[in-house]
């Protein structure tokens, strides 16, 4: 024990908890209050009662982050209806922000055009809400990768990606996600390897050898093995 005290106190750094970390599924989201192109955002008590994807973009103006606001926007809808709202951010400028919303407005991509964003973009300067959720992962630390935080009504990370600088995100996997979620928190259910809305889903594991039995006796459900069994939605 007087070794690893020495060592502590020999090497400090090792101690210290560092000023950018990660929360982790199932942490509750951290708060925070920050300008957005839609005005001033307290999170979460703003979204309480909503599914929220939080997600952030490297810089504005860029050709990867540019086509994946327009298919958010172009989705957005789609995530309304799933009661899921949508925030993104940068540690851009508020005004940065504003000029490239408006120039997007302009820009023709795949069948999307005239495409106003219709979520708040948070501008993050001071990079408060990008340390707290453990944006800033480039060695030099001035850009945020492309995380995106799937949050809860209450207020709990459920779900963490992070994808590299250059590889834009597939927004029907964070639907597909959200979808998922959903279904589990409503019916107990989970979902298979590249499981989509309409396929069957997966119950869990019984708990009893009554349970298991119980199962084979069940038009509803199909028995694989005694811990893998799977039923129609």
């Amino acid at each position: 024990m007087d070794n690893i005290k020495n060592n502590d106190m020999q090497n400090p750094e090792m101690s210290q908890k560092p000023a950018n970390t990660m929360p982790l599924i199932g942490d509750r989201a951290p708060a925070f209050r920050a300008m957005t192109t839609q005005g001033k955002v307290d999170f979460p008590v703003d979204y309480k009662g909503s599914w929220v994807v939080l997600f952030s973009h490297p810089a504005d103006f860029t050709p990867v982050c540019t086509t994946e606001f327009i298919t958010f926007a172009a989705m957005a809808e789609e995530f309304a209806e799933m009661n899921t709202k949508l925030i993104g951010l940068s540690i851009d400028s508020l005004h940065s922000h504003l000029a490239w919303v408006k120039n997007i407005e302009e820009i023709k991509w795949n069948d999307h055009e005239n495409v106003k964003i219709p979520f708040p973009v948070i501008a993050d300067i001071s990079m408060n809400v990008a340390k707290k959720y453990g944006m800033l992962q480039t060695v030099a630390n001035t850009q945020t990768v492309r995380a995106v935080f799937v949050i809860d009504p209450e207020g709990i990370i459920r779900t963490i990606l992070y994808y590299p600088m250059s590889v834009g995100r597939n927004l029907d996997e964070i639907k597909r996600i959200v979808t998922a979620l959903q279904l589990h928190d409503e019916e107990g259910l989970s979902t298979p390897a590249n499981w989509n809305q309409g396929d069957d889903v997966l119950l869990g594991a019984p708990l009893t050898l009554e349970e298991a039995e119980d199962r084979k006796k069940r038009d509803d459900i199909e028995v694989i093995e005694w811990y893998l069994a799977k039923k129609k939605l």
